[in-house]
């Protein structure tokens, strides 16, 4: 199995240090619009990252969107 493009591994959040909110597909209907989300970039261990930025978290692929948040993607191994 190989890692898909480069994305960084980032390894698991750390609870301590700043994390924007993780969410798949089928949960991206139920992001509450009125949560305070528009950050414009992504962080994830207090590393900021800008939107569209792929990253690994172990073996999830995760894709900073609009407002600051991370969506599930897959993984980041091919099969």
């Amino acid at each position: 199995m190989t890692q898909l493009g480069k994305a960084p591994d980032v390894g698991a959040p750390d609870p301590e240090m700043r994390n924007s909110p993780i969410f798949d597909d089928s949960s991206s209907e139920d992001i509450d619009l009125d949560l305070e989300l528009e950050e414009g970039v992504c962080y994830f261990n207090n590393e900021t990252f800008e939107i569209g930025t792929y990253v690994c978290s172990g073996n999830e692929l995760l894709r900073c969107e609009g407002r600051g948040v991370w969506m599930r993607e897959g993984s980041c191994y091919e099969k």
